[in-house]
C-alpha cells in the first residue's frame, strides 16, 4: 500500500483507529499508575592496591599498581553481586529479606578503563535506597578485605575498596513514569490503529471512492451527490427538490451536484446526447428515486422540457415524493385506457418538469416495461422532451435491465459506504447481459469529509455556479455579491 492508500484507509476508518490509539494510551497510563514507586540511589567505590602501589617513587610500580587495580575492579563486580556481600548488608541494616532477593535490587557497574565501582540500589523509599547503596559499598569493602587479606595482616599491600562518594537521597522515583509510558502506549495504539485501518480497508468491500469504481469496473463516475438532510426522507413522504428548495443555503451543495450531473450527461455525446435515461441502483435503499427526481428537475431548470416517468411499477414513490396525484399513470397509458396528455402532471414549482406516475400495479411489470408499446411510448415522449425513468433496482428484479434496452443508457446509483463492490459488479453484469448501455455511476450520500464532499463544502459554501461570491446578510439569509474578477 502507498502512503495515499494508508491516508485513505485512515479517513475511512478513523473511528476505529482513534479508539485503538486511546485504548493504548489509557492502558499504558493505567498500568504505569498501578505500579509501586521505585527510587534509585548511587554510591561509588574506588579500588586501590595499597599505599605503595600508587606512590610517585616508582613510576613503573605505579603503572603496575594501576593495571592491577583495574583488573581487580572487574573481578569485584562479581563479588559485589554475591550472596555473601548481600548477607553482610542484611546483617548491617537488619533487613527482612533473602540474599538472592536483595541482589535483584542492586546493579553494579565498572566504567571502562577505570578503577571505580558504581553501585545502584533500588528500593520502595528514598531513605531505603540511599542506605542500601551506602551499605553495599561498605559490605563490598569488607568482603574484599576478607578475600584479599584472610589473615588480617596489618598494613598489608593488598587491593581494597574504599568509599569515595556516598549516595544522595533520591528526590523523585525512577519508576513509574506516566508521561513516558503514556507516550509509548499512544505510539503503540497509533500503530495498531493504522494496522487496523489498513486491514479494514483491504477487507472492506463497500465502495467509497471514484478511483475505486473506475479502476475495478471501468465505468465513469459522472456525479457525486453530497449527504444533505434535505434529501433524506421517509419512503412515500413528500420531499422538497434541491433545485427548488426554500432553504437555499442548506440545499445549495446538492443542487449544484445535480446541475453538474446534468452537464456531464449533455457532454457525453455532443452530437447525439442521451434523451432517454434510466436511473437505477443495485438495492432499493441506494437513493435512486431521489437522484432521478432531482436530476429531472435540474434538467427542467435549464430550459429543456423533461418527463419524469415512475417506471418502478412494483413500489412506485415518485408521485408521492413530489406531492402529486398517484392515480392513473404509465400502466394505464400502456393498456390504452388513457392518453399520455391526460395523465401528465406538471410540477408546480419547476416549470417544464412533467411527471408520469406509475399507475396501477400490473401482474407482469417486466413484460409490460419491455413491450413494443413501451418502446413506442418512449419514442413519442423523447421527440420533444428528455425522459428520465425511475426504474426498480437491478438485483431484486429485471425491470431496469429490460428498460435499458429501450433507453439511450442507464445511470447506476451507488450509496457511498453502503453499496458493496459485488453488488455493483452484479448490477453491471445484468446490464451487460442485455447489452444495455451504462452512462455512468452516480455516488449518492457522499460525506463532506470525503474528497468530493469536502469540495462541495468549501467551494459551494462560498460561490455559486456563476462565480458570484455568497454571504449571509444581517437576517442570516444567503445573498450574492458580484462575480469574482
Amino acid at each position: 500500500m502507498s502512503l495515499a492508500d494508508y491516508l485513505l484507509a485512515l479517513r475511512n476508518h478513523w473511528v476505529g483507529a482513534v479508539a485503538l490509539s486511546l485504548v493504548g494510551l489509557c492502558a499504558a497510563l493505567a498500568y504505569s499508575l498501578s505500579q509501586p514507586a521505585v527510587y534509585a540511589a548511587d554510591a561509588n567505590g574506588f579500588v586501590t592496591t595499597g599505599a605503595g602501589a600508587g606512590s610517585g617513587d616508582n613510576v613503573a610500580l605505579g603503572s603496575v599498581g594501576d593495571a592491577l587495580s583495574k583488573s581487580r575492579a572487574k573481578s569485584y563486580v562479581d563479588v559485589a553481586t554475591s550472596r555473601a556481600t548481600a548477607q553482610r548488608v542484611i546483617d548491617q541494616l537488619d533487613l527482612d529479606a533473602s540474599p538472592s532477593g536483595l541482589i535483584g535490587q542492586i546493579e553494579v557497574e565498572q566504567p571502562v578503563d577505570t578503577v571505580l565501582l558504581k553501585i545502584t540500589a533500588r528500593a520502595s523509599s528514598p531513605e531505603l535506597a540511599q542506605g542500601l547503596a551506602d551499605a553495599w559499598v561498605t559490605a563490598l569493602a569488607a568482603e574484599v578485605e576478607e578475600i584479599e587479606n584472610p589473615d588480617a595482616v596489618p598494613d598489608a599491600q593488598v587491593p581494597e575498596v574504599r568509599s569515595i562518594e556516598s549516595a544522595a537521597l533520591p528526590s523523585s522515583p525512577i519508576s513509574p513514569q506516566p508521561m513516558r509510558d503514556g507516550a509509548l502506549g499512544l505510539l503503540v495504539g497509533i500503530l495498531l490503529g493504522v494496522a487496523y485501518a489498513a486491514l479494514r480497508s483491504q477487507l472492506d468491500r463497500r465502495l467509497r471512492t471514484t478511483q475505486e469504481v473506475e479502476r475495478k469496473f471501468g465505468v465513469s463516475v459522472v456525479g457525486a451527490v453530497p449527504a444533505t438532510r434535505g434529501l433524506e426522507h421517509e419512503r412515500g413522504e413528500p420531499a422538497e427538490l434541491a433545485v427548488a428548495a426554500s432553504d437555499e443555503a442548506a440545499s445549495f451543495a446538492a443542487a449544484e451536484a445535480f446541475r453538474k450531473l446534468r452537464t456531464n450527461l449533455s457532454y457525453m455525446d455532443v452530437d447525439d446526447p442521451p434523451r432517454t435515461i434510466v436511473v437505477t441502483s443495485s438495492q432499493p435503499s441506494d437513493g435512486k428515486s431521489t437522484v432521478s427526481t432531482n436530476l429531472a428537475a435540474a434538467i427542467a431548470t435549464s430550459g429543456q422540457p423533461v418527463i419524469l416517468v415512475d417506471a418502478d411499477l412494483r413500489r412506485p414513490v415518485v408521485a408521492a415524493t413530489l406531492g402529486l396525484v398517484e392515480g392513473a399513470g404509465l400502466t394505464d397509458v400502456l393498456i390504452g385506457r388513457v392518453e399520455l396528455e391526460d395523465v401528465l402532471q406538471e410540477h408546480p414549482q419547476v416549470p417544464g418538469l412533467f411527471v408520469l406516475a406509475a399507475g396501477g400495479t400490473p401482474p407482469n411489470p417486466s413484460e409490460m416495461l419491455g413491450s413494443r408499446t413501451m418502446r413506442t411510448l418512449l419514442e413519442q415522449m423523447a421527440r420533444e422532451h428528455m425522459v428520465v425513468l425511475d426504474a426498480p433496482p437491478l438485483l431484486p428484479v429485471t425491470d431496469a435491465a429490460v428498460l435499458s434496452t429501450l433507453a439511450d443508457g442507464a445511470l447506476v446509483v451507488v450509496s457511498h459506504g453502503r453499496t458493496l463492490d459485488g453488488e455493483l459488479e452484479s448490477s453491471l453484469a445484468n446490464l451487460a447481459a442485455v447489452k444495455g448501455r451504462v452512462l455512468g455511476v452516480v455516488f449518492n450520500r457522499v460525506p463532506r469529509r470525503n474528497s468530493a464532499g469536502g469540495y462541495y463544502g468549501t467551494y459551494y459554501g462560498r460561490d455559486d455556479a456563476t462565480g458570484g461570491r455568497r454571504r449571509r446578510d444581517r437576517r442570516g439569509r444567503w445573498g450574492r455579491r458580484g462575480p469574482r474578477k
